[in-house]
């Protein structure tokens, strides 16, 4: 099973700037009360992403066994969680540089693209290098409107009409979105596009076991079974266990405390593995988006929230540790360990003449990354810095399931101990209407004033814009 420690978080390793035991203690009459809660939502039939991991992939398995052949590409259009799980779970489960292999090396699955970006420079690229005729589109979008999520769909639509004919659009499309209308649901019906639900209480950022990131990955050959059976083993393990016993609630009663006792409101985390360098992207959303908040539960004003960034070592070893280990102390780390990587390197017996290379000398590239990790979690804690560790025996679907479902009932319990709704994000929404506002889209006309007004008098961008190419051009 997935493995956290958190002892270099401590008092006995850190000095005065460390967690005691009576401190724990003092938070678990808080924890136990809101784990009560959420037991009590869960069983009323709410927190549904819970339930994910207990749902059978059936009909993803059975529409993708019928439709992987057709295709040599899988693109998908989401934005923030309809996306960023997708990727992380792309990059820890399917071969490395696997989309730059031949098909047969791949195992005949289709290479998989990702567009969470309205970005004219991403999406033209992209199009222009695919063969739509081997090309099929997933677009993901709950409410069926996002913006730029319906606004790359239209370009794909575009493109497919124009070198297919629009009687291809079905083969071409599915759609994943919620089950009570929106503008994708509505299009999908007429046109007898293929489509997914994204269940009712699940929200973007934890979605990732649904079809939104299920459908994509098992496209792409990602055997999503085990995925799903190491989630559901951690659910099994963290359920009624004591706080010093849950690495969930263990995780988010120690951010909480750093946070609200120690003023480290950053929370980093830093993956040993190339592999799961997207997990910390993936993390970033889960966290900020459930933790960030204006207002409590009875409403009153807090502005809380840690600041999550995302980290990787040994990269950023080079780049990051310097103001960890001697900027301000606000920070608290927490490093992704793999026990067992799946291939390894045993170094050459060269260079016996340079004493600073030859302790090298039939190390293996595994012994090196778990010193690097070692090391900068010693020179952080004897600086006074706190961390923590999550250690996966292995970088496979079950145990990454694991790792996606302890992270998320840890942003549950933290918004908990922070009295907060850690699963709306009304910063965003007010983002969003603005965004439509300033498009034209109807009905938000007095807002586009009010914010165009805004900007001029006090130096916001002008709205200078050219008009975007249609579809037609980017063909050309």
């Amino acid at each position: 099973m997935l493995k956290f420690d958190h002892g270099l978080c401590m008092r006995g390793a850190l000095g005065a700037r460390g967690l005691s035991e009576s401190l724990l203690q003092a938070v678990r009459f808080a924890m136990q009360d809101g784990e009560h809660r959420l037991r009590e939502e869960r069983d009323r039939g709410g927190l549904a992403w819970m339930e994910l991991p207990y749902r059978r992939p059936d009909e993803i398995l059975k529409y993708v066994q019928a439709v992987e052949p057709r295709f040599d590409n899988v693109v998908v259009l989401g934005i923030g969680g309809s996306a960023l799980g997708t990727i992380a779970l792309s990059t820890a489960l399917r071969p490395q540089y696997a989309d730059l292999l031949p098909r047969e090396a791949r195992g005949g699955h289709p290479r998989l693209f990702v567009v969470d970006n309205a970005d004219p420079d991403q999406i033209c690229a992209l199009f222009a290098n695919l063969n739509l005729s081997r090309t099929l589109v997933n677009v993901i979008s709950k409410s069926g409107s996002t913006a730029e999520t319906m606004a790359a769909y239209m370009v794909a639509r575009g493109l497919v009409e124009k070198t297919l004919g629009r009687g291809h659009v079905r083969d071409h499309f599915v759609f994943t979105t919620g089950p009570d209308g929106g503008a994708l649901r509505d299009i999908g019906r007429r046109e007898s596009i293929k489509l997914f639900d994204i269940p009712n209480g699940v929200g973007g950022r934890f979605s990732v076991l649904s079809p939104v990131g299920l459908l994509p990955l098992a496209l792409a050959g990602v055997d999503v079974e085990p995925l799903l059976a190491g989630a559901r083993d951690l659910d099994s393990t963290v359920s009624g266990r004591p706080v010093m016993d849950n690495p969930a609630y263990l995780f988010a009663t120690i951010q909480f405390l750093m946070d609200t006792h120690f003023g480290r409101n950053i929370c980093v985390m830093m993956p040993y593995s190339a592999r799961l360098r997207d997990v910390s992207d993936w993390f970033r959303q889960l966290w900020a988006e459930s933790l960030g908040k204006a207002l409590d539960r009875e409403g009153k004003t807090v502005h809380i929230g840690q600041t999550p960034v995302k980290s990787l070592g040994t990269t950023d070893q080079h780049s990051q540790v310097q103001l960890y280990s001697e900027g301000p102390d606000d920070k608290v780390v927490t490093f992704l360990r793999v026990e067992h990587f799946d291939r390894d390197v045993t170094l050459p017996n060269i260079h016996a003449e340079y004493e600073s290379v030859s302790y090298l000398r039939g190390r293996r590239l595994s012994e090196l990354m778990d010193a690097e990790l070692m090391g900068t979690a010693w020179a952080l804690a004897r600086r006074g810095r706190p961390s923590m560790t999550f250690t996966l025996p292995k970088v496979d679907a079950y145990h990454v399931g694991q790792l996606i479902y302890v992270l998320e009932v840890s942003a549950a319990v933290a918004g908990e101990l922070y009295n907060i709704n850690a699963f709306d994000q009304p910063g965003v929404e007010l983002g969003k209407e603005a965004a439509y506002a300033l498009m034209g889209r109807g009905g938000y006309e007095e807002m586009g004033r009010e914010i165009r007004e805004y900007l001029s008098a006090h130096g916001g961008a002008e709205d200078d814009s050219e008009t975007a190419r249609s579809s037609e051009e980017l063909t050309e």
